[in-house]
Order: structure tokens, then C-alpha cells, then sequence
């Protein structure tokens, strides 16, 4: 079974072993850095050892890690800078920009403020406090219908995720034309992995709750599992009657 945008969530928890400490550090590489391989040289060991003091926390280790050269240099060098929010959005918040006027907000804040202050601007903010806290590893939420977040959210989570093998490594972003034109996003089956040998013809399973389906039919908790070509008119019809999608699984 693959597992498409569906990530649990990983949190440093009081009188944590070295064991968890480091599965907790390679889930923050992992998801700041958008899954490229992380060198002995370039791990962050002073970083690494105040977390392990309790000198800091989860969330200031994530900030340590998306302000080091490392982060610099394969998100900010290399990339538009459509491309750097998008990918800010991505790793620091766990789903992609809403509209152009967060895209724009966040090409200011750089352009007025400098690097270390976009960065914070993501890490300081009421959403990543609210949804991650101090020690919880950020990681994606798009798969799952959010409070003040827009419908076509889910879909420009699932068109920046593409499964968490694929790196985020690349210079053009992904959902200028959409956002710009205040496009839907359409849903792409993810590439590679095994199961089914075209995606056209990959399963998913959709977990949603609080269906309601018509005036004499609700139901708090229901599972459907639809071809990859039905996926996208799916998503539309749960979220037009109300429903929460709580995750999204491929099956074959």
C-alpha cells in the first residue's frame, strides 16, 4: 500500500530516548528540506545537540534548519522566487499558498525584509503555533479539509506533495498559472512506485467524516474507493456536501 500526502505526525515528547530524538531530527530534515539527502557534513550538530539539551525546541529547530546555508542553497539559489514561497509554504506549514495575495505577502516580506525574516514569518505565525506547536515536526496537512483554508487548497497540496519520494528540487514553481489565474488545480496520480503499471489505472481510498449526503442520510465516518480517473470529481462532491477528508491512501 502507498501512501500518497497522508503523513503522521511525529512530536518530541518528554523524557525521549537518543532513539526518538533522532527520528524526530531526521523528520524535520526530511520534511524542511523537501526530502534531499542530507550529508554527515552538512547535519546541523550544534543545532542537533541544544535539542537534545532542551536548549530549544522542535519548532526553533525547524527554523534552524530552513535559515542554514543548506536551505539557502537548494530552495533560495536555485529557484524562482514563486517557486521559494511555494516550497516555504510546503515545508514550514504542510500545504501549499492559497491564493496570489499570500504568494505576494511572502515576495515582500523578502524583498523588504530579507531571508531570515521570510523564513520566520511562517515559523512566528499563529498557523504553524496552532497546528504544530513546539514539538511537533511540521508535515503535510493538505489532505485534510482546514478551518480558513479554501477547497482548492487540498488540490495545490496534492500537486506539491507527489509522494514523499520525489525531492522538491527544481527551479520553476508549480502553481504560478493556477494561482495567478485563480485556476483550479487539477489532481495528478503521483508517478513511480508499484501497484498498478499505468495511473489511470491506480486506487485510492478517500477516509472522510462528517458526510452528509441529503437530508435524511448523514453519516460521521465513511471510507470510498474510487479509480484515479473518478478522484477528482470525488474530492469536489464530499466537499461540496460538507464532508472533511481526512485522508487520501493509493491501494493498487
Amino acid at each position: 500500500m502507498a501512501l500518497w500526502i497522508e503523513a503522521e505526525a511525529v512530536e518530541l515528547r518528554p523524557g525521549a530516548t537518543e532513539d526518538d530524538l533522532q527520528a524526530v531530527i531526521r523528520a524535520v530534515y526530511r520534511q524542511v528540506l523537501g526530502n534531499a539527502h542530507v550529508m554527515d557534513t552538512q547535519r546541523l550538530i550544534s543545532a542537533e545537540s541544544q535539542l537534545r539539551n532542551g536548549d530549544i525546541t522542535v519548532k526553533e529547530f525547524v527554523r534552524a534548519v530552513a535559515q542554514s546555508d543548506l536551505y539557502r542553497s537548494l530552495f533560495f539559489e536555485t529557484s524562482s522566487p514563486y517557486r521559494f514561497v511555494e516550497l516555504n509554504f510546503k515545508h514550514l506549514l504542510g500545504r501549499a499558498p492559497q491564493d496570489q495575495t499570500e504568494i505576494s505577502e511572502h515576495v515582500q516580506i523578502y524583498n523588504n525584509q530579507g531571508y531570515e525574516a521570510e523564513i520566520n514569518s511562517y515559523v512566528d505565525s499563529d498557523e504553524y503555533v496552532i497546528s504544530f506547536g513546539e514539538n511537533v515536526v511540521p508535515s503535510a496537512r493538505g489532505n485534510r479539509t482546514q478551518a480558513g483554508i479554501k477547497n482548492v487548497g487540498f488540490n495545490r497540496t496534492f500537486a506539491l506533495m507527489r509522494g514523499f519520494a520525489a525531492n522538491d528540487v527544481g527551479k520553476a514553481a508549480k502553481l504560478i498559472s493556477d494561482i495567478g489565474g485563480n485556476l483550479p488545480t487539477k489532481i495528478v496520480a503521483p508517478s513511480g512506485g508499484s501497484g498498478a503499471s499505468s495511473s489511470r489505472e491506480k486506487r485510492f481510498r478517500v477516509a472522510v467524516s462528517k458526510a452528509s449526503y441529503g437530508p435524511r442520510v448523514t453519516q460521521s465516518a465513511a471510507t470510498f474507493e474510487v479509480g484515479y480517473n473518478q478522484l477528482s470529481q470525488k474530492i469536489q462532491n464530499i466537499q461540496r456536501t460538507g464532508g472533511k477528508i481526512l485522508s487520501i491512501t493509493e491501494v493498487a
